[in-house]
This record gives structure tokens, sequence and C-alpha cells, in this order.
């Protein structure tokens, strides 16, 4: 049914159309809105991929600590 529907000529014209409603000032804060509601859609999937990463031994907690207290001053 939907076969061959996203052709590059078929994109274009779909692009051409968005720039004549919403105009070539418009577009890029539509843009900007679409890929932040993406990325909050995927972030309210996924909730650990927010956080960062904890050290998962004792060994690991060490180094980090070891890294922190070698650092040098100036």
């Amino acid at each position: 049914m939907f076969e061959g529907l996203f052709q590059p000529m078929h994109l274009l014209i779909i692009a051409g159309i968005a720039l004549l409603i919403f105009g070539p000032k418009r577009l890029p804060e539509l843009g900007k809105g679409l890929g932040e509601g993406l990325r909050g859609f995927k972030a309210a999937m996924n909730p650990d991929a927010g956080k960062p990463e904890e050290p998962k031994t004792t060994s690991d907690l060490e180094a980090k600590t070891d890294l922190e207290t070698k650092t040098p001053r100036g």
C-alpha cells in the first residue's frame, strides 16, 4: 500500500509544500522543536540513559579516586 512512498522526488515535494506553508523563518524552529520532542520521548522510554555511570567494583572506585587526587595544580 505504501510502497515507494518516500522516494526522493516525493520528499522534495513535501519539503516544498512545508516551505510554502510555514515560511523559511519558521522551519528551523519547527525542526528544533521536533528534535527536542524526539529526544524527550527517547529519554522517557529509557530512564537509565541519562544517568552517569557508576563504578561497578571497588577497584574501579579506587582508580577513579586516585585520578582525582593526582591532578596537577597550576
